[in-house]
């Protein structure tokens, strides 16, 4: 890496701010300084903001994979005709009862990590395996968490199996990516007028909004080892937020296709026939979702819908993303009469997601039999430790505000033989001395939750999902709202819905799409059709770069001072690209120019700093950290004659990067000045 480059800036207004800064020195630093990587020139007045014209790229069919925690699926359209989304087909081996339009998102590997099943049949492959047997097996469920919870994200990072094995996390995110290539492209095959190329094909691909760049990088890895795109061809790949993708879809929405929980007089904050009103909805919601599934296609409204042409400008709404593992909130504003959308405030969220219900009936299991009698079995008997969460679903799905009696939870005969031959007593005695009376035992090898119980389970969730709308509502840009969007599978939930009436109706209403499991699977590929429908967006974070200044005696630290040829630098100021919050419309570009600390040099490494805050000014402040790099990779230098420039003593050249920051990623691309040629620039998130 090279220890000094210098830089003039052409950059994003930052209201209030003068970034500008004097001349630099031309010498390399030493390397107890390369961490403080650019030195910038003084730069040109800043133009306004350029905006980069869309090209259009002739793909015949966008194909969007919604890759949830707990569920999956994928849906299409023919760019040719975009008012028509095709919807996968019902999965073989679902539940009964069930309408399949999406699949578990669990991955079954054999023991020498090959692929053998993704989905219902993973889940029922891995159940009828030999308990022995599946020790040896990987089983993979609900492993999208881990990308979200880790803090050092690299390509190598692992997941653990259910068995307890590990092996690295991009292989499997690939498994299940490539399940889908294939599963998604014979039913585009059969369902076009003729044959598709790879490169006709755009893919999008959904992540949570909170996600940070390493994870998005990480997701778009996994795609290019899928054999999704190439990564020679990345422009084939979008990645869509999860709350942006249903709020695209929701501008569309007819009144008739929308449950409005509108605020209703509550007794004493509860509703005796909730579950019943509830119930009913959901119930002709899923009649006609039935009924549009025999062609599994589904027509979307052309413009927008009734309930956006009664906005005005300036209106205001939130889409609070429920799903497995995340809660993500965004805030948009729709711009009419074109109907493009524009954030408000940046997105956020949390693990707040079913799952949470999950851990929390696994915490009660804990408290009742032991967590270390739990820990044993989940690695004993994993396949049964899957049959219980499975069951512990089913039940979970029909909890209801207004339900008065107990939901059954049958525990596996292997789980209540292992407890009896390894404790010594009987699951009931277990229970019976744990004194959880809200938990009962039935003679037929049942636990019976009383409405207590799911509520005890239910409630740490549904709070921080509330307590985390209601912070949000409170925000300067957020005040004054109208609507409140739920979707996501966790939206299906009476307890949430009741929870959010009673705490969010009195102040704006709530809207819960009747297709609420499939809202961001068809806004993913309306983004797919049109990207530019999110015309602005808002940073994140704070990014930018450490660079060297004129040294100020008294405004700058004297552990800042720098002396080279006889000039004085303070090093280590962060070079701001775009800050936390602000707003960046899509399009706007970030320009910075470099050039090689020596002649002849290859390579240009630049370190890339984020932080939360706006109130940083050197790159060694607390809470900024070094989050990426981008590479600049230099060809040889031409001269005017077309030949190789071999001579040493030449002039030193500019290379002019340009980052964008008003996609759903970071992107970076770079020129050399002098001969106008591309350089080969990227951005990588992961080699921290």
């Amino acid at each position: 890496m090279t220890s000094l480059l210098q830089t003039s800036s052409r950059i994003l207004q930052v209201p209030g701010k003068n970034r500008s800064v004097p001349p630099s020195p031309s010498c390399s630093l030493s390397s107890s300084r390369n961490e403080c990587g650019i030195a910038p020139l003084t730069p040109s007045p800043s133009p306004r903001p350029q905006l980069r014209p869309c090209v259009a790229r002739p793909f015949s069919v966008v194909v969007a994979i919604d890759f949830g925690t707990t569920s999956s699926g994928y849906a299409f359209s023919f760019t040719e005709d975009p008012d028509v989304i095709h919807m996968m087909r019902r999965w073989e081996d679902g539940d009964p009862g069930v309408a399949n339009q999406k699949s578990p998102t669990c991955l079954l590997l054999t023991p020498d990590l090959h692929f053998h099943s993704f989905g219902f049949a993973a889940r029922d492959s891995y159940h009828d395996l030999d308990p022995e047997e599946a020790r040896l097996w990987l089983y993979f469920d609900k492993f999208k968490m881990k990308i979200h919870s880790t803090s050092d994200l690299t390509m190598e990072t692992e997941l653990e199996a259910v068995s307890g094995r590990r092996v690295r996390a991009i292989e499997v995110f690939a498994h299940a990516l490539r399940f889908f290539r294939k599963h998604s492209m014979k039913e585009v095959q059969e369902a076009s007028p003729s044959c598709l190329e790879s490169d006709e094909v755009r893919w999008v691909i959904t992540v949570p909004a909170v996600w940070r760049q390493p994870a998005k990088q990480f997701m778009r890895e996994a795609a290019y080892l899928a054999g999704l795109v190439s990564s020679e061809s990345p422009e084939q790949l979008l990645i869509a937020l999860e709350p942006e993708a249903a709020s695209i879809y929701c501008r569309k929405l007819r009144l008739h296709q929308m449950i409005d929980l509108s605020h209703r007089p509550l007794a004493n904050g509860l509703d005796p026939d909730a579950s019943r009103i509830f119930d009913s909805s959901f119930r002709q919601a899923r009649e006609q979702l039935r009924r549009a599934r025999h062609s599994r296609t589904f027509l979307v409204e052309s413009g927008t819908g009734e309930l956006w042409s009664e906005m005005q400008t300036g209106d205001r709404y939130i889409v609070a993303d429920c799903g497995g593992g995340t809660v993500d909130l965004t805030v948009h504003q729709i711009e009419q009469p074109q109907g493009t959308l524009k954030e408000l405030y940046k997105a956020s969220g949390g693990p707040y997601g079913a799952v949470g219900v999950d851990l929390a009936f696994e915490a009660m299991l804990c408290h009742i039999f032991g967590a270390d009698f739990i820990e044993s079995f989940k690695t004993k008997r994993p396949a049964a430790w899957v049959d219980l969460m499975i069951a512990f679903e089913a039940r979970k799905r029909t909890a209801a505000p207004g339900r008065n009696n107990a939901l059954n939870i049958s525990l596996p005969f292997s789980f209540i033989d292992f407890y009896k031959k390894h404790q010594g007593q009987s699951v009931e005695t277990a229970l019976r001395k744990s004194n959880m009376n809200i938990v009962k035992w039935s003679s037929q090898g049942m636990l019976r939750l009383t409405p207590e119980a799911m509520n005890e389970l239910f409630q740490p969730t549904i709070n921080n999902i509330i307590k985390h709308i209601e912070e949000l509502m409170q925000k300067e840009e957020v005040q004054g709202v109208r609507f409140l969007f739920l979707v996501g599978g966790f939206a299906e939930s009476p307890m949430l819905q009741r929870a959010a009436q009673c705490a969010l109706g009195p102040n704006c209403r709530i809207i819960i799409p009747q297709d609420v499991g499939l809202t961001i699977l068809k806004g993913a590929v309306l983004f797919g059709l049109d990207p530019t429908v999110v015309r602005v967006r808002r940073c994140p974070l704070t990014y930018g770069v450490g660079v060297l200044n004129r040294f100020v005696d008294g405004r700058h630290p004297r552990d800042k001072l720098l002396v080279k040829d006889g000039r004085e630098w303070c090093t280590d100021i962060l070079d701001r690209f775009v800050s936390v919050d602000q707003s960046v419309a899509l399009g706007e570009v970030v320009r910075r120019s470099y050039t090689p600390a020596r002649v002849g040099q290859r390579k240009i490494i630049i370190n890339i700093y984020c932080s939360t805050t706006d109130d940083v000014i050197y790159i060694t402040d607390p809470g900024v950290r070094k989050c990426g790099a981008i590479t600049l990779d230099l060809p040889e230098p031409i001269t005017a004659e077309g030949r190789h420039n071999g001579n040493t003593t030449s002039e030193r050249r500019e290379i002019r990067a340009t980052m964008q920051f008003g996609d759903t990623e970071i992107k970076v691309t770079a020129v050399d000045v002098a001969t106008d040629r591309f350089v080969r620039a990227s951005i990588d998130f992961l080699s921290n």
